[in-house]
């Protein structure tokens, strides 16, 4: 089992949570518990992926979830920057539509 990083920070009004490694049945709770904290805090998170190995199931719930709850608080989330393997797993499950995606920042 390969350890889960996440790191958080501010880009302006911006709160990012930044994922390294494998989001999967074994790491996704400490991935909940973050991007919760964040949507609870912040009306904007952005989720970067650029260093995610593997998207499981269990992970892409937690987005699903974070997506739901933030629509209905009228809050926002987005996906930064997510790696080929993240973008397959949200493509292949249908749910690559559901999240605004984006390569930067700037274009938040």
């Amino acid at each position: 089992m390969t350890q889960l990083d996440i790191v958080e920070r501010r880009d302006g009004d911006r709160h990012v949570v930044a994922v390294a490694g494998p989001v999967n049945s074994y790491t996704y709770t400490d991935f909940q518990e973050k991007v919760n904290k964040a949507l609870v805090q912040h009306p904007l998170v952005v989720v970067d992926m650029e260093k995610v190995t593997t998207l499981s199931s269990a992970g892409i719930g937690v987005l699903m979830a974070a997506l739901d709850d933030a629509e209905a608080e009228g809050k926002r989330i987005a996906i930064l920057r997510p790696s080929e393997i993240a973008m397959l797993a949200l493509e292949s499950t249908g749910f690559g539509d559901r999240f605004p995606v984006y390569k930067n920042l700037r274009d938040l």
